[in-house]
């Protein structure tokens, strides 16, 4: 069963990945939007279930996540990080302070593994640093 939920989630997290991808590049966050992007991958229902909620937290938060985020990557502009990497910190954030729900130690190595697939070589050990300072600036989860 736990396999079950943990393989539904990361399904969940690369969907959310992807279309927070999309949204960054065309500045549409739309319902309709999102939506459409989701018909056009494979996943169950919860894994789309939970990808909206990634999806819709992270938009919904986001000043608040870049800020964070921003706090936390202290020689790095936001603008500068790569956009896979900047989009899996914001899902990762957004899971840290606002997902009381999902274990720290489950949302920080799920943004590595993540990052290990569709980020750089440099990126699982970018993401595990910033994240840990996020963990440790935010205390709302721990």
């Amino acid at each position: 069963m736990v396999g079950s939920v943990m393989g539904t989630r990361r399904k969940g997290r690369e969907l959310a990945l992807q279309a927070l991808y999309q949204i960054e590049m065309t500045g549409d966050a739309s319902a309709d939007a999102i939506e459409l992007f989701l018909n056009h991958f494979e996943g169950g229902a919860k894994a789309k279930e939970f990808a909206r909620r990634l999806v819709s937290g992270v938009v919904g938060q986001r000043a608040e996540i870049d800020g964070l985020i921003a706090q936390c990557t202290e020689h790095w502009k936001l603008i500068r990080l790569a956009k896979v990497d900047l989009m899996i910190l914001r899902m990762a954030t957004y899971e840290l302070v606002f997902c009381s729900d999902i274990p720290l130690q489950v949302s920080l190595d799920e943004a590595i593994e993540i990052g290990k697939r569709f980020g750089s070589d440099d990126s699982a050990t970018f993401i595990n640093g910033v994240l840990d300072h996020v963990a440790h600036a935010s205390t709302i989860k721990a």
